[in-house]
């Protein structure tokens, strides 16, 4: 029995969402990449392989990642390109993308023969939550005043937009690009390539396939353009699941069952978007606050039902455990660094990657 804490990728369920996507791309024309800042586990790259054309990043290490793990096409964006790390995301990316006119500006030299993008902010977004909303005020993400991108429309042959955020709703997807068409169709006349970006939630059960299909097909014709999406958490929702062991139980007015994981280390959207992970089911008579094991007051992963009292050394399934979690996992309280499974085809389970006291150690110094 392998020992907990540890993510459990079940290839069964990522390849659903992979399956979705390899739909999209054939009855859209879009080409599909993985967002990296989302999901970067690539001991399940080579399953991943087929069903995309490659990866987009946001910063260094992702863009050498992608090209180096995963292939196909590889894109580099990032808020802002270092000068000391310039000709090495150059070297390892097949297009880049800048945020600002003035990033285009100062590495324009350095870019010749590499197709080069502008991230454009239409100063409107599916979010509903102001930490991730890329339209907000002030917004630092892209370039929004059209007369200031047409003016660099000969240095650039795509753009990015990305402001959909959890959007589920095609209708919702379908105004925000209109929006976008609307304000900027002078620009999208005169490009090889636009990235809608992420945050389209296209894996949703239930999600109208076939209408978005045809809006991404009716879109890239409109302008003659190929149009790329970058996917991140719509790739592995579902798939993942943050196995745990109970350590103790308590009751202060709730039954409390502190576990041998944490939300401030292993799976911190929770905290920062104050979200509760999936647990339990649905029927079961006994209702627990699961709980982590660090000092923090708030570390609770969320509230479920189970069909027995917990009791210490019960195992629990934490769901949804996949996009922006082991990406984000740190040593907070010096917890143990959750390992990586995978869960194969066949039902057997490989641990990928195991992490102990020297890994804390030399994350330090």
């Amino acid at each position: 029995m392998i020992q907990t804490p540890y993510y459990l990728i079940d290839k069964t369920a990522l390849q659903r969402n992979l399956d979705i996507i390899d739909y999209v791309r054939k009855n859209s024309g879009a080409k599909l990449l993985l967002a990296l800042k989302c999901f970067a586990t690539w001991s399940v790259f080579d399953f991943m392989k087929p069903y995309m054309d490659g990866t987009t990043s946001s910063s260094l290490y992702e863009v050498k990642l992608g090209y180096q793990k995963f292939g196909g096409e590889t894109h580099a964006y990032s808020v802002a390109f270092a000068d000391h790390e310039i000709d090495e995301v150059l070297a390892n990316s097949d297009k880049i993308i800048f945020n600002s006119i003035s990033q285009l500006e100062r590495f324009k030299a350095k870019t010749t023969g590499k197709p080069v993008g502008l991230r454009l902010n239409p100063g409107i977004s599916s979010s509903g939550f102001d930490l991730a909303d890329p339209a907000r005020q002030f917004s630092r993400l892209g370039e929004g005043d059209p007369e200031r991108i047409l003016s660099v429309i000969d240095r650039i042959d795509g753009v990015m937009i990305h402001n959909n955020c959890e959007n589920d709703d095609f209708n919702r997807f379908d105004e925000l690009l209109t929006q976008a068409e609307a304000r900027y169709g002078a620009i999208l006349q005169q490009l090889k390539w636009v990235s809608l970006g992420g945050g389209i939630s296209f894996t949703t059960p239930g999600y109208d396939l076939d209408r978005f299909c045809e809006r991404l097909r009716c879109f890239a014709e409109t302008y003659n353009i190929q149009v790329y999406l970058e996917p991140g958490e719509a790739t592995v929702r579902q798939s993942t699941t943050l196995e745990v062991s109970v350590l103790d139980t308590a009751f202060n007015g709730k039954h409390l069952a502190i576990v041998d994981s944490s939300t401030e280390a292993h799976m911190l959207d929770l905290l920062i978007y104050r979200e509760t992970a999936p647990l339990g089911n649905d029927t079961g008579a006994h209702r627990y606050q699961i709980c982590g094991k660090t000092c923090l007051a708030g570390d609770i992963f969320g509230e479920g039902n189970f069909d027995a009292p917990l009791k210490v050394g019960d195992r629990l399934s934490i769901g949804d455990a996949a996009g922006y979690t082991m990406v984000k996992k740190n040593w907070f309280n010096g917890v143990h660094m959750p390992a990586i499974a995978i869960k194969e085809l066949d039902g057997s389970i490989d641990v990928v990657r195991e992490f102990g006291y020297d890994d804390y150690v030399n994350s330090l110094s």
